[in-house]
């Protein structure tokens, strides 16, 4: 995929996120600049989501490490597990927000 396919789709998996956020009911307050989104927990920690265009790919960094998602078919997948976006947000979530927090995309 060219550069201006991969931030269309980069843009639209971050609405995605905000939106699966805002249904879920979890307790956190999100900021999005660009192509950066910040989940700011109530303990005022912070998980943070964004696109890197130049290697393709989603990044997600948190308390417990640092994530990266590329495409593989019409999902986005952890480059060292295979795990898949929103359930790897899920786990991360609920681990440091300290409530279960369940995302679909």
């Amino acid at each position: 995929m060219n550069e201006s396919q991969f931030m269309q789709l980069a843009e639209a998996t971050l609405d995605a996120v905000e939106a699966a956020l805002d249904r879920s009911g979890a307790e956190v307050d999100c900021v999005r600049q660009g192509n950066v989104l910040e989940i700011e927990c109530e303990d005022g920690s912070k998980i943070i989501v964004n696109s890197n265009a130049p290697v393709q790919e989603i990044w997600l960094a948190a308390k417990s490490g640092g994530f990266h998602f590329r495409r593989v078919e019409d999902r986005w997948c952890n480059t060292r597990d295979g795990s898949e976006l929103f359930a790897s947000l899920s786990r991360v979530l609920s681990l440091q927000c300290g409530a279960e927090v369940n995302l679909k995309a």
